[in-house]
């Protein structure tokens, strides 16, 4: 995928301060987020969990219910659910959520272009892979409000080929570009993903300014020690371990694709993209009245056994 035409900085951002209180999902490795304006006290939940057990196939929702419990607490009104990319390692609640709560969903416009590979993957001859699934579609550059809150959409493939991040004042929610600094960077294997490109989405995002707070969507919790999931563009620049490791694009990229070799595909890849692809909808229930996932054989013919 080419990357040569979006925008290579994004480095103005709104005065505002949000309130970001997160939630870490330790089955998944996974942190969800609520932001929310001080002023009105609206607030967007981004990448929620739907918690699902692959052993049993049971589902369940005690991960979007606490960020449920937490709104009610606070008295914050949800405006909007947003899912940065179709998730690979965890079921999105956003369908739950929408139907609890009434708020707009949104993902980026490229989430078309995945609808159509996995509609192919999963043999869905019917599947209409039109991003309809959500209410609104985001393209790079794109402007909305939380509140009184401005919000800008950056486009950030390179993990999958339909990333967006979302800057809110000066916190920006990045989802799977940068890890803290002690982990690194995100793979780029996945079908879509693209090492090049993510090395291109990392350089827009470490030109906010530097104080910039830098909000990830997983934490893998190195050596052990607590979960952690915020970060500043001064201190990635310094401290990531990939990006001092590689200077350049070229590096970076060789860096970047040796290590993804060696690694196992995730333990929901196939379960997951068929609910994240169409808004964190399960199938429908059959004629019996239960559900069904569907896993496709022999698809990742390269993936990496554990």
């Amino acid at each position: 995928m080419s990357t040569a035409a979006f925008p290579q900085s994004v480095s103005d951002r709104s005065t505002a301060r949000p309130q970001v209180d997160a939630f870490f999902d330790k089955r998944t490795c996974s942190v969800q987020y609520i932001v929310s304006d001080p002023a009105t006290g609206r607030c967007a939940l981004i990448d929620p969990v739907l918690d699902y057990d692959e052993k049993s196939g049971s589902v369940a929702t005690t991960s979007a219910d606490a960020l449920l419990a937490r709104v009610k607490e606070q008295g914050l009104t949800v405006e909007w659910i947003l899912d940065t990319h179709p998730h690979a390692d965890h079921l999105s609640a956003s369908g739950y959520l929408k139907d609890r709560t009434g708020a707009k969903t949104a993902i980026g416009e490229r989430i078309v272009d995945v609808q159509r590979l996995w509609k192919e993957i999963y043999n869905l001859g019917g599947f209409e892979a039109d991003g309809s699934q959500w209410d609104c579609l985001f393209a790079d550059g794109d402007d909305f409000q939380i509140g009184n809150m401005d919000v800008r959409v950056v486009f950030s493939p390179g993990h999958t080929l339909a990333s967006i991040a979302y800057v809110v004042g000066d916190a920006a929610f990045i989802h799977d570009t940068l890890f803290m600094p002690d982990f690194g960077t995100a793979r780029c294997d996945f079908p879509g993903g693209d090492a090049r490109a993510l090395w291109r989405t990392i350089q827009r995002i470490l030109s906010l300014p530097s104080d910039t707070r830098l909000f990830s969507g997983h934490d893998y919790m190195p050596g052990g020690r607590a979960p952690a999931w915020e970060s500043t563009v001064a201190g990635q620049k310094a401290q990531n371990i990939h990006l001092v490791q590689a200077r350049t694009e070229d590096d970076f990229v060789a860096m970047r694709q040796a290590r993804d070799a060696k690694l196992p595909m995730p333990k929901l890849i196939l379960h997951a993209l068929q609910v994240n692809m169409v808004g964190g909808r399960l199938p429908a229930p059959e004629s019996n009245g239960t559900r069904y996932l569907k896993i496709p054989l022999d698809t990742l013919p390269y993936a990496v056994w554990d």
